[in-house]
């Protein structure tokens, strides 16, 4: 690990030097302005450092400057206007220092080689510019943390990369000329190449991409002050593997083709006043694995989807008219209540009075409509029963007479 400044950069004539990494180190103090020297860089690593002041702008001058990587050095001010010569920058990286003023717009009319622009952790502010629509081959879209405020251009469906499944055929290698030796000790010059990596917050956890990269399309604009509603547009990028537009001020509803974003394995709108209902078509996207809808005002019953209901609760918290697995259950789908086979016993006991009494009662009637009905039919019948009452009548009314004559005697 090295320290001390970068003033040793300053070449008193024109460099070979085609590739220059000095990151992860304590260099302190500003950057020189002395660039104009080293025509043929074509890699300036100079991330992770202990650097402050401004961007030089004679890093303009470095024409054929293919990567540029300033992330994490305390830098400061405005992206310098010089750097718009840079015409065949592909991975530009400012991301975690402290840089302000607007996102220039020259950026996508000029630096339209650009694969991975990444501005995430500083203090731009301002709209963020249509023209950056115009960047083709663009791959890695991060300007999260910032104050950018606006609209999110419907034009950004022109990133035609990102608009195609599966890995890139871009590469972001840089090739440069390197000293070694022969086999009797000569001095020769061997051109070498690289595959640049970047650091990505991806699924949450920063993780470094090299010969990957290419696999990797993201857009991310969280943290900032966005406004208006999500562009439909946003859903022709079928490559997109990572969208979040958390954490601004989005309104309206998601957007009903959110679906066409077949790749999408990781989805984060959190933290924005979305209203409405999560629509159907987010059932169908089989590789999300990470999704984040919380602190919105959806509402409605969350589509069934092997993906939806496997994703933890958290993700739809802070939505109070949301409802549906794995959340509570909406009105109207509550699952009845099973008998409880542990009272049978108890029941049937209950029933057995009411069974008792229902029989017998219906004995009754039978048997007294077989006489009865039968009397009624057969006048002979008819003429025996009632005899046979008078006689008993007759018999009951001389066993009174007789007990109370016998009463009186004792008496």
């Amino acid at each position: 690990m090295f320290s001390g400044t970068l003033s040793f950069l300053c070449m008193k004539e024109e460099s070979d030097l085609e590739y220059l990494d000095l990151s992860n180190n304590l260099f302190s103090g500003r950057i020189s302005d002395c660039w104009s020297k080293n025509r043929r860089l074509s890699v300036i690593n100079l991330e992770n450092n202990n650097l402050s002041g401004i961007i030089p702008s004679s890093l303009g001058s470095v024409e054929q400057l293919q990567s540029l990587r300033l992330r994490n050095t305390s830098l400061y001010g405005e992206i310098p206007n010089s750097l718009q010569n840079c015409t065949q920058l592909k991975l530009l990286d400012m991301g975690e220092n402290k840089l302000t003023g607007v996102i220039p717009s020259w950026i996508g009319e000029r630096l339209q080689s650009l694969i991975v622009f990444r501005l995430r952790s500083n203090e731009f502010h301002g709209d963020l510019p249509s023209t950056i629509c115009q960047q083709q081959f663009l791959q890695v879209l991060d300007l999260s943390l910032n104050n950018i405020s606006g609209t999110i251009p419907f034009c950004l469906n022109n990133f035609t990369a990102m608009a195609h499944l599966g890995s890139s055929t871009l590469t972001i290698q840089s090739e440069f000329m390197y000293a070694d030796t022969d086999y009797t000790g000569d001095i020769i010059y061997l051109r070498g190449s690289l595959d640049d990596h970047l650091l990505v917050i991806w699924k949450g956890v920063e993780q470094k991409y090299g010969k990957t990269l290419r696999l990797l399309k993201v857009i991310d604009l969280s943290c900032n002050k966005l406004s208006g509603e999500i562009p439909k547009e946003l859903a022709t990028l079928q490559g997109v593997i990572t969208l979040n537009l958390s954490r601004n001020m989005l309104k309206g509803s998601i957007i009903g083709e959110i679906g066409q974003f077949i790749s999408l394995e990781s989805l984060d709108l959190s933290a924005n006043h979305l209203f409405g209902e999560i629509p159907q078509s987010l059932s169908r996207l089989s590789f999300l694995s990470v999704l984040d809808l919380s602190n919105n005002n959806l509402s409605g019953k969350i589509p069934l989807g092997t993906q939806l209901q496997s994703i933890n609760a958290t993700s739809y918290s802070e939505n109070p008219g949301l409802c549906g697995a794995p959340l509570r259950e909406c009105p109207g789908d509550e699952t009845p209540n099973p008998p409880n086979t542990g009272n049978t016993k108890s029941d049937e006991e209950s029933f057995e009075p009411l069974w008792f009494f229902t029989g017998m009662t219906a004995g009754f009637l039978i048997r007294f409509w077989g006489i009865f009905g039968s009397l009624l039919v057969n006048r002979s019948w008819r003429h025996i029963y009632f005899q046979m009452v008078n006689k008993s009548a007759n018999w009951i009314r001389l066993k009174v007479a007789l007990n109370m004559a016998k009463l009186h005697r004792i008496l």
